[in-house]
């Protein structure tokens, strides 16, 4: 091409890798969502199953300033590297589990390798692209998303019917070791290196903090009574660590969230868009599938690609989003798709009460339609706000952002479908029940979406 963008470009096999490795996390949710029933009649009950997506949230959302830190300090291409192995890691590890407990404890590894991954693949992205370029590349990156609908739930499907759950987690192993493999031969990265000293303690407060949190949510009102010294401990706890991570930022050296990172108005409301994404996005994702299978008496598979509709949606406007911002600007593109995004949350609230695969299946393919409008441009606006170096910081804090919102999302989801399922047990009603419940909870999230980009200030389009 003669911009120089796409995968026959000089810089063709550095995207391909990118795909590759943005590949090895877009799969993992589609896949472990159409799973989830029969992880759970195998290891443990159904209560528990919104862990196996919170820790490996919690795990990605508490490493990713560490990440975004080093990369800016050693570089992109270690750091990949090490997201990528412990990626790998952690799928071997899931695919050996022996019970609910282990297979939570793995899911965190996996976890810690995403917390590379996600952020270190648009980094580099805005390293080796400009603002206008990044317009065509991201298409090529949100072609992923729309390759792990289908390939993720169909596999998913397919390994629960006929072969076991484990294969799905098996299937990582050799996409892993591919992405590494082009990512070692092609990607010849030119990065001046600076010792720096990593805020460990800034990080490790802030997982603390996050995983009390989400134990309060998940747990409350079910291990025990949201009214008892269990639930102090754990949300009191938690907003305790929280003010001590702050202070501990102020006095850092060189913390892991530098303070300008929050004076600056468009990355703390491009990180709020981000964090309100994770969380109309997650519910849906982590609950469909469950949805499905027991109300209408689908099939894994089937499940599966209803789901899918959702990060179908999204990576079709998403490939879209760059000729969108830079003729309308990156705010009124993120107004479109938050508005979009809001219709289908609705759709979704609405269907429900009629519980029907192809109604479920447009409400998730309208909301990602909105959300493919919404991501990549909040990015990119706060990316463009700074020079070279800086960047790994802001990417990483956009993705610490949906990373906290999807955990904190699910805990809150989980929570709610399981309280108005106790004592109902899990038929189709109970179930059906449950889902309206996260649906409408969706929709809140989705107003809450609209009401963050319009924050968002006017960022000129600049070719850097």
């Amino acid at each position: 091409m003669a911009d120089g963008v796409g995968l026959r470009s000089e810089r063709g096999p550095i995207l391909l890798s990118l795909m590759l490795a943005t590949f090895l996390v877009a799969i993992d949710a589609t896949i472990l969502s159409t799973a989830v029933p029969a992880i759970v009649r195998d290891l443990g009950g159904f209560a528990q199953f919104p862990w196996l997506f919170s820790i490996f949230l919690l795990a990605q959302a508490a490493s990713i300033p560490v990440y975004a830190k080093l990369a800016d300090t050693f570089g992109r291409k270690p750091v990949m590297f090490v997201g990528i192995g412990l990626f790998l890691v952690g799928s071997m590890l899931c695919a050996l589990a022996w019970n609910m407990t282990a297979l939570i404890v793995f899911r965190a590894v996996q976890g810690l390798g995403a917390g590379a991954i996600m952020p270190m693949t648009m980094t580099i992205s805005g390293d080796i692209y400009t603002v206008r370029e990044r317009a065509k590349a991201q298409g090529y990156i949100a072609s992923v998303w729309a390759l792990s609908a289908v390939v993720g739930p169909t596999l998913g499907g397919l390994f629960v019917q006929f072969v076991s759950w484990q294969w799905i987690f098996w299937v990582n192993v050799p996409l892993s070791v591919l992405a590494a493999w082009i990512l070692w031969l092609r990607y010849d990265e030119s990065f001046e290196r600076h010792r720096r000293r990593i805020d460990f303690a800034g990080a490790a407060l802030l997982t603390a903090a996050l995983v009390l949190l989400v134990l309060g949510v998940l747990e409350g009102g079910s291990a025990w009574e949201w009214m008892s010294w269990q639930t102090a401990v754990a949300f009191g706890g938690g907003i305790l660590l929280l003010v001590l991570f702050v202070l501990v930022e102020r006095a850092a050296d060189d913390p892991v969230l530098p303070p300008w990172v929050f004076r600056s108005r468009i990355i703390s409301t491009s990180s709020l868009v981000s964090l309100v994404v994770g969380v109309v996005m997650i519910g849906v994702v982590s609950f469909v599938p469950t949805f499905i299978e027991v109300t209408t008496g689908s099939t894994p598979l089937v499940a599966g690609l209803t789901v899918s509709a959702l990060v179908l949606g999204w990576p079709l406007t998403g490939a879209l989003a760059g000729h969108f911002y830079l003729r309308i600007g990156f705010r009124a593109t993120v107004l479109i798709g938050s508005a979009g995004a809001l219709v289908g949350a609705v759709c979704l609230a609405a269907f429900s009460l009629f519980p029907s695969i192809v109604l479920t299946a447009i409400g998730c393919f309208v909301l990602g339609l909105g959300l493919g409008l919404v991501a990549n441009p909040s990015l990119i606006a706060a990316q463009s706000s700074v020079d070279l170096r800086q960047r790994g910081v802001v990417s990483g804090a956009s993705t610490l952002a949906r990373s906290i919102g999807s955990s904190l999302g699910v805990a809150v989801y989980g929570a709610m479908a399981n309280a108005i399922i106790a004592g109902r047990g899990t038929d189709a009603a109970a179930v059906q029940a449950g889902g309206t419940g996260v649906f409408v909870a969706t929709v809140a999230a989705a107003v809450l979406l609209l009401l963050s980009g319009l924050l968002l200030p006017h960022v000129p389009i600049a070719d850097t």
